[in-house]
């Protein structure tokens, strides 16, 4: 890929972009052949930036949206290679698909909630009232999926400060995360049972009854869209984000049909998978300019207020090689450093957000707290924190809470996509 004949403005482009015998990514926008003539124009983006360059194309066949690693040699853009289509990319893909149509798993399982109690209203017939017409009682197998999740939902009530000690509510945690819907697939293959407490496998099960119901099969909910909370279209990506407002008291009470239940189910679907895709994508990822990390897992965690109103806790957890291994060149080659992130909203303590790291026995954790009130709550009760920790062995390091919400870095899938494996 010769620079020699592009204009000026096109080699300064270069010039911020890349330093001599730099390599790096690039995307091919778009590819301009010249008849009769072995050479092709090849419009590249390169770290979001286009730049158009002639190549002699040879033996390496490319297409509209390949991606290449090219070495700056001078004024000559040299191809490194072409990557073989990656995981990841077929994986981004499909997250890309799911991301517009994403319903809140809060205001999606206090519908539900309501639906035991109300019915769900007939689908509107041309020419007759809506009211006309009164709600139907679920069928009897969404009812029973439905009450299935909400009794295995932990709620304040079950887990009490100070009780991590003990091993019954940690066994509650490590059920509270499995059967968040996350792993569904996983557990199928282990146990292919279809009544697994699983939340992703109960809300299939809830479609399938009310599919049945009125006499459609699989393949209808297909080509049903699926209703969209408008703050995860906004701001698809961002885990955790900060609580918002889901929906009106009022809504929650009114019932809803059984084709607007079935979208909004859909939508439920479509936000626990683009959490499984997500999490994928932001594993494969390596190669950016901050350490990436080895595994990354995004959670939400649905519960349940002693009003028995659902709740959703969200939860990052991420496992980085531990550098301080690294460089003191122990002997403890599978060292790790993990940081968890959990944000939630409560009803009078408000918004928290915990960033909590490990490092073998090492531990350090930041809380932040919107309100005041629950800033001197939690500095009350960081030496009982304190404590609690050492008494697990574990030594703190660092331990504090803040005001406000911590800065987080905007999460760009295609940045992602250019932080690959070459």
């Amino acid at each position: 890929m010769n620079l020699d004949n592009v204009p000026p403005s096109a080699r300064q482009q270069l010039d911020a972009l890349l330093a001599n015998r730099q390599t790096t990514l690039a995307r091919v926008a778009e590819i301009i052949t010249r008849q009769g003539n072995a050479t092709s124009e090849v419009l590249l983006d390169v770290r979001g930036k286009s730049l158009l360059v002639d190549a002699a194309i040879g033996n390496t066949r490319l297409e509209t949206g390949d991606w290449v690693k090219v070495m700056r040699a001078g004024n000559e853009l040299q191809l490194m290679g072409k990557l073989a289509p990656a995981q990841e990319t077929g994986i981004a893909r499909a997250l890309v698909q799911h991301m517009p149509w994403q319903q809140n798993l809060e205001s999606g399982l206090t519908k539900l909630l309501s639906s035991l109690t109300q019915g769900l209203k007939p689908e509107p017939v041309p020419g007759q009232l809506p009211s006309a017409r009164p709600s139907q009682p679920l069928p009897e197998a969404a009812r029973q999926s439905i009450q299935q999740v909400l009794a295995r939902l932990p709620s304040t009530t079950t887990l009490t400060p100070g009780s991590g000690r003990q091993d019954q509510p940690l066994q509650q945690i490590k059920q509270w995360i499995n059967e968040s819907g996350l792993f569904a697939e996983s557990r199928l293959t282990q146990t292919p049972s279809a009544n697994l407490p699983d939340l992703k496998l109960a809300i299939g099960r809830v479609i399938t009854a009310l599919l049945a119901q009125q006499g459609q099969g699989p393949e209808h909910f297909n080509r049903l869209t699926p209703l969209a909370s408008p703050e995860l279209v906004m701001a698809p990506l961002q885990f955790p984000q900060a609580p918002v407002q889901t929906s009106a008291p009022s809504s929650a009470s009114e019932s809803t049909t059984v084709g607007q239940m079935l979208r909004l189910l859909a939508g439920m679907l479509n936000r626990i998978t683009v959490n499984q895709l997500h999490s994928q994508v932001l594993t494969a990822r390596a190669g950016g300019d901050a350490p990436a990390p080895l595994s990354t897992l995004l959670l939400e965690l649905p519960w349940v207020t002693p009003q028995n109103e659902p709740r959703v806790a969200q939860l990052r957890l991420e496992q980085y090689p531990d550098d301080r291994a690294n460089q003191e060149k122990t002997q403890k080659a599978a060292a790790s450093e993990w940081r968890l992130s959990l944000a939630m909203d409560l009803d009078e303590a408000g918004p928290l957000h915990f960033d909590v790291t490990l490092r073998q026995q090492s531990v350090s954790a930041r809380v932040w707290a919107e309100k005041q009130s629950t800033l001197r709550q939690v500095n009350e009760e960081l030496p009982l924190l304190r404590q609690s920790l050492t008494d697990l062995g574990l030594e703190v390091t660092d331990l504090e809470c803040r005001r406000g919400t911590p800065q987080t870095s905007a999460t760009r899938l295609e940045h992602r996509l250019v932080d690959t494996r070459a």
